[in-house]
């Protein structure tokens, strides 16, 4: 199957031409066309899957085709800064060809250039739900055109607490409208949030959480906790490690690891929901030219981290959501690449590291010999 099967114009596909794209992703073959007819989706898809292409080129292909008209008709809302960021990238590579227009909003930035670009008129708006907020209360930004609606990463914004700002936005956006739903997870507070928002919608489902990449060499080390730095520090000295995602819980926790990493020599940035926009767009930047050899995020922060080639995702901490894991180390071994997941397990972590397991139904080969091992 090619783009030009799935009813998608000239202009569109002359972009993703000039982009390199010519096979449709999975989800894209699923939900492209019933998108384009109007239908609501549920989609559950992790990142890295095609997913934003599946809503976004449908959507693009629709308003073209409809007559043009002002104001905001389309709204995306996004858990994180950096995913909206990453379809803000998208949508102005697929949209080259259209005089379709849009714009980027969210916080920790001031909000001057922002309003600047509200006040010239944009069609389609990609926002964080704080911020959006903000903006509508200050009366300049109005949903009541909004005709197409996409929640990307609904289960992201339920763990960050965002629940009830996004149904006060969607309290604000027409009844009659094209609602697309999309979730890396299908828990029973996602079904339910879906369930309220849309109608007889198609389902599109790729890659199931459960199932890790099979691409993605894993392997495990058990450490007491206070050695995991060290053990860190001799991964990354004593192998051909290039390029590695670490992960932390916290925020403090990713900035101790970096400044550890900092002081032995190894090039390393922190990125999470404290550092300002600049900060994190830089480190970002620097880790895919590969001018940084090591990111350490935190998972909040990670979405829309998507780096080609990345060799290793190292867990410096073991995740509480058995679900967490699958998302981490799906960053490597993408686009047939292969890639390799270190987990670096405390004594407390070990209930987390049986959830994995269950979860993945595989025990992860364990490293029997290390400096620290415990």
């Amino acid at each position: 199957m090619t783009f030009k099967d799935l009813k998608l114009s000239e202009p569109l596909l002359r972009a993703l031409e000039t982009i390199g794209y010519q096979t449709p992703t999975p989800i894209q073959q699923q939900a492209i066309i019933p998108i384009i007819d109007g239908r609501d989706i549920f989609g559950c898809a992790q990142t890295g899957t095609g997913k934003t292409g599946a809503f976004l080129l449908p959507l693009l292909e629709r308003m073209q085709q409809q007559e043009p008209k002002k104001g905001v008709t389309t709204l995306i809302l996004a858990p994180t800064r950096e995913l909206a960021i990453q379809i803000s990238d998208n949508l102005s590579a697929y949209a080259e060809n259209l005089n379709i227009s849009h714009t980027t909003i969210f916080g920790g930035v001031s909000q001057f250039h922002q309003v600047k670009r509200l006040q010239k008129g944009v069609n389609i708006i990609i926002a964080t739900p704080g911020r959006l907020l903000d903006l509508i209360e200050q009366r300049f930004i109005r949903l009541d055109k909004v005709e197409h609606f996409v929640l990307d990463e609904a289960d992201r914004m339920l763990d960050m607490g965002f629940i009830h700002d996004v149904k006060k936005v969607i309290a604000l956006l027409p009844k009659k409208r094209q609602t697309l739903f999309f979730s890396a997870t299908a828990s029973a507070p996602i079904m339910q949030l879906a369930n309220s928002l849309l109608t007889n919608p198609v389902q599109v489902s790729v890659t199931p959480v459960s199932s890790a990449a099979v691409s993605v060499e894993q392997s495990l080390y058990y450490v007491k906790k206070e050695n995991k730095r060290m053990l860190l520090n001799h991964v990354l000295t004593s192998s051909d490690i290039d390029h590695a995602l670490v992960f932390t819980r916290t925020k403090k926790g990713a900035d101790r690891v970096a400044k550890d990493l900092n002081k032995n020599g190894i090039s390393c940035e922190a990125i999470h929901g404290n550092k300002s926009q600049g900060a994190r767009e830089r480190a970002l930047q620097g880790f895919k030219e590969r001018k940084i050899r090591v990111l350490v995020a935190t998972d909040i922060a990670s979405r829309g981290i998507d780096v080609e080639k990345l060799s290793h995702v190292i867990n410096f901490e073991i995740p509480e959501q058995a679900e967490t894991y699958v998302h981490r180390i799906g960053r490597t071994g993408r686009a047939g690449q292969s890639g390799k997941a270190l987990s670096f397990c405390a004594q407390e972590e070990v209930k987390y590291m049986k959830d994995i397991n269950k979860l993945i139904k595989k025990n992860i080969t364990v490293v029997e010999k290390h400096p620290f091992v415990h």
